[in-house]
């Protein structure tokens, strides 16, 4: 177990009078506890309680696997598949006097396996997500190194990525580029996104097929993992020239990246934060065509709580990082994005991302 995390998650639970949480193989079972499972379509989970004791209900299956992770002190109730699982859920609950309890559940327990357990035990379950985000919210000095690291290497791939692109090349060969090239300065590969062309317009892209053509926009999403932490940064880049229209949309973009930058600071309303930056693209008539958030928390994932936007009704915390990227997308025709990390400080912020927002023209070679 991480204990660092682990007390601050039972504290967390007792603040908020919530008996216990339980947490089905995941990112987040895998953070906590230092070992992830096969998720299927038989029940497991880790059960924390607020009184710091935990055990682990699984099928035979598995059972063996999680002793010898747990160690022999912590109780694992296994079941056999011929049996019904309930029944051992049951069991687990009463030894541990959750009947009649709340549990939180985590983000990828499955309906049918709570709305099972509900049938068979007297038990409430809520949202556990927001607990685990809690959890992990703020980071700390060593954390924030890793961050710095892994934004200074994706920082310092822009340039060479910049070298790379050219008409003739798929998207695929980019994202390639990206991740040979943090291999090369000592991160793991983390995410890729190549969007050219008509496809810089869909915010999440979710291909890497096309190929380069003269007077693309490309919009570069990317980020490492350095020491298990996220890297994430956004640039827009032009093939061959840029026309009058774009130059417009892009210095709109930008001016907006950089007021959302600016009013990320500590004690900050986040809903502020984002109207911040919502209000320079809705002032020059792009509306409707920013319709994302404005940011998300990162980390040990790339995307953590808190999310930057209208609806998240809280204040920012000395060691929330997250990131500020506005975007305009006209769909059918192109998008633009901008994005860095910011990391909140008792003195304002830092933004994590040094590399260029300046338009970037790419020549052919």
């Amino acid at each position: 177990m991480r204990k660092k995390y682990f007390d601050r998650l039972v504290r967390i639970l007792q603040d908020r009078n919530i008996d216990a949480i339980l947490i089905a193989p995941s990112e987040e079972m895998e953070f906590i506890m230092d070992h992830n499972t096969h998720l299927c379509e038989r029940f497991q989970a880790l059960i924390i309680k607020n009184d710091g004791t935990y055990f682990y209900i699984c099928n035979l299956l598995t059972a063996d696997e999680v002793q010898a992770v747990l160690g022999p002190d912590i109780k694992v109730y296994g079941w056999f598949d011929g049996d019904v699982f309930t029944d051992t859920v049951k069991k687990a609950f009463e030894e541990n006097d959750l009947i009649g309890k709340t549990i939180a559940v985590n983000s990828t327990e499955r309906a049918f396996i709570v709305l099972q357990i509900m049938d068979a035990l007297d038990v409430k379950f809520v949202n556990g997500k927001p607990l685990l985000e809690e959890m992990r919210m703020i980071k700390d000095e060593n954390e924030l190194n890793d961050l710095r690291m892994a934004a200074r290497i994706t920082d310092e791939s822009y340039e060479e990525l910049l070298k790379f692109i050219r008409p003739g090349i798929k998207e695929a060969d980019i994202a390639r580029k990206m991740n040979e090239i943090f291999k090369e300065k000592g991160a793991d590969e983390g995410f890729t996104m190549v969007c050219s062309g008509p496809n810089s317009s869909y915010p999440h892209y979710n291909s890497d097929q096309r190929v380069i053509q003269e007077k693309d926009i490309i919009i570069l999403d990317w980020g490492c993992k350095y020491n298990g932490m996220c890297s994430d940064m956004s640039r827009t880049v032009f093939v061959g020239d840029i026309s009058e229209e774009e130059r417009k949309i892009y210095e709109i973009v930008l001016k907006s990246q950089e007021a959302g930058e600016k009013a990320a600071v500590k004690g900050a309303y986040i809903p502020d934060v984002d109207k911040a930056a919502r209000d320079v693209i809705i002032d020059a008539g792009y509306e409707k065509y920013f319709f994302t958030r404005l940011g998300h928390g990162i980390g040990y994932s790339v995307h953590e709580a808190p999310d930057i936007k209208k609806s998240n009704e809280r204040y920012l915390e000395v060691g929330m990082v997250f990131s500020v990227e506005p975007g305009i997308y006209i769909a059918d025709k192109f998008g633009m994005r901008i994005e860095n990390i910011v990391a909140v400080t008792e003195n304002g912020n830092e933004v994590l991302n040094k590399a260029s927002k300046d338009i970037q023209i790419i020549k052919n070679k």
